[in-house]
């Protein structure tokens, strides 16, 4: 990327910040120098709120400044729940298996215009864009009912197009197919069907493989944007070369090659999509209005009134960064002031949010241009956050949780989930995945399961630990329902891997009665 360009685009991205930093530097202004030998976060407190400042040892002093305005914070993190919202799939994939092709009033399109310009539409791409009384009442349903639904995906689609038409003209594909990624997915990367379909293209397990895309317990590449972007385009490359036209690979690439095949037969002789429709499954026999209604609105969005307010950051705004070390998302948040909505939304195919290192494997980290330099220029102290948080405390595998350091939250009014996500530490994304949530929408009565960070509720004073001096140290008397990370919590400046070495544990099982040594600090 040349210099000049990077300059542009640093500057055209960044300005939109400028009012917010200037606030923001006042505050850093009241801080002291602080001078340490060693990489250590350290609780800052300014005014009446405490902020995290990451001070390491580097050439100069480094300083991570974290703080920011919270008033700004949490317009930006209402917007990015709105605009990354999971609802939108489900109410696609619904209105596609359910659609009735009843007749729709709409004043706003009589069917003389819709007529002229899908003739216009037909005349400028290779899919078959003629008008009949089904298509016209999706088109119609789409732009009565589903209004606010299409201004959010068009809104996602200023990120998500431009990488999309660069993998469709290298391979030769119409531009337009990237409808077709709105039709599977709602441009949800981490949807998932009721058969296990993964991704914005919406890939099974298996065909995913066979296409590339690799799937283990940390990192699932159908949910990468570009990865299945590449793939889909090989697919989709080999569809129309067995069938020989885009209407046909289009249902192929729904229901499968097979369920095309049949309906051909079943069909006499007759190759039009429109003509062989009703042999094909019903979802398919939809799908097909459903891409040429959805392109039908992006293509005459002004005329509709349409406006896009998308992403903070555009597709060419962003670059990737090779990872070297374990890191999770949460720690890039917090060096680089991004919300984690923003982040898991750069970066969907890391499914707990953390980026690892695997032999022979080169998983990178998308960021917008101004971050990366920032994450760039201070990498080693950035790792060495990362390794320090990391082995602060307890790390069971992905999902698997203490069964002590549980709540169950009840929803109130005025309640959302990052208002709930910050009460108790922890990340949209992690509520969603613990309460298989496919919106945020939330409801007041509600109850939520929730893993706090540093384990969950204080006990009662009915339930101290107990805990007894002997030559030096102390002997802790193990509860029933401890883990190693709450009892590490208990003693300040004790981790878990102390507990561990103290005791000779190798694991996490503990059983209640167990005494464990406690050094003192």
């Amino acid at each position: 990327m040349k210099p000049t360009f990077f300059l542009v685009v640093f500057l055209c991205v960044g300005m939109s910040f400028l009012n917010a930093q200037e606030e923001g530097d006042k505050e850093v202004l009241q801080k002291k120098t602080i001078q340490v030998t060693d990489s250590i976060t350290i609780p800052v407190k300014i005014g009446d709120l405490t902020q995290n400042t990451l001070v390491t040892n580097v050439k100069d002093s480094v300083v991570f400044s974290l703080n920011d305005m919270e008033s700004a914070r949490l317009i930006d993190s209402l917007w990015l729940k709105e605009l990354y919202s999971t609802g939108r799939f489900e109410e696609m994939y619904g209105t596609i298996l359910d659609e009735d092709y009843e007749p729709v009033e709409y004043e706003e399109l009589p069917t003389e215009v819709l007529k002229q310009r899908l003739q216009e539409l037909n005349a400028r791409t290779p899919f078959n864009v003629e008008y009949n009384p089904s298509l016209e009442s999706v088109i119609k349903g789409y732009l009565k009912n589903r209004r606010r639904t299409m201004a959010r995906l068009m809104a996602l689609s200023d990120y998500y197009f431009p990488m999309f038409e660069e993998q469709l003209d290298k391979h030769g594909l119409p531009l337009e197919m990237k409808y077709l990624a709105i039709v599977e997915s709602a441009l949800d990367p981490r949807a998932r069907s009721r058969v296990g379909a993964t991704g914005l293209w919406q890939f099974m397990y298996s065909t995913g493989k066979i296409f590339g895309l690799e799937v283990n317990s940390y990192v699932d590449e159908r949910s990468d944007p570009v990865m299945a972007t590449e793939a889909a385009c090989q697919y989709l490359k080999s569809l129309e070369k067995s069938l020989g036209d885009w209407d046909l690979a289009l249902a192929a690439y729904n229901s499968g090659p097979g369920n095309v095949s049949k309906a051909l037969r079943r069909a006499g002789g007759h190759t039009n999509y429109w003509n062989i429709r009703h042999h094909l499954p019903r979802e398919t026999a939809g799908y097909v209005p459903a891409f040429l209604a959805t392109m039908y609105i992006f293509e005459f969005a002004e005329e509709h009134g349409f406006k896009s307010s998308g992403p903070k950051f555009p597709y060419i705004a962003t670059d990737t960064v090779r990872v070297k070390n374990m890191i999770a998302l949460e720690h890039v948040a917090k060096v680089t002031n991004l919300e984690m909505e923003e982040l898991t939304f750069l970066n969907p195919s890391y499914k707990h949010e953390i980026i690892p290192v695997v032999k022979d494997e080169d998983y990178v980290l998308r960021l917008p241009v101004d971050a990366v330099g920032k994450f760039v220029a201070n990498e080693e102290a950035v790792y060495a956050y990362a390794a320090a948080e990391f082995n602060s405390k307890e790390k069971p595998l992905p999902q698997y949780f203490e069964q002590s350091d549980r709540i169950r939250y009840r929803v109130r009014s005025g309640d959302y989930l990052g208002k709930i996500a910050s009460k108790y530490g922890v990340t949209v994304s992690q509520i969603k995945r613990w309460n298989s949530l496919r919106s945020t929408r939330l409801r007041i009565g509600q109850r939520l399961t929730i893993y706090p960070r540093g384990g969950g509720r204080k006990k009662s004073s009915g339930s101290k630990a107990t805990v007894s001096n002997t030559s030096g140290a102390k002997t802790y008397t193990v509860k029933n329902g401890d883990s190693l990370w709450s009892i590490s919590q208990k003693f300040p400046g004790v981790t878990v891997d102390n507990i561990r070495k103290w005791n000779d544990i190798s694991g996490n099982k503990l059983k209640p009665g167990m005494k464990l040594k406690i050094q003192k600090g």
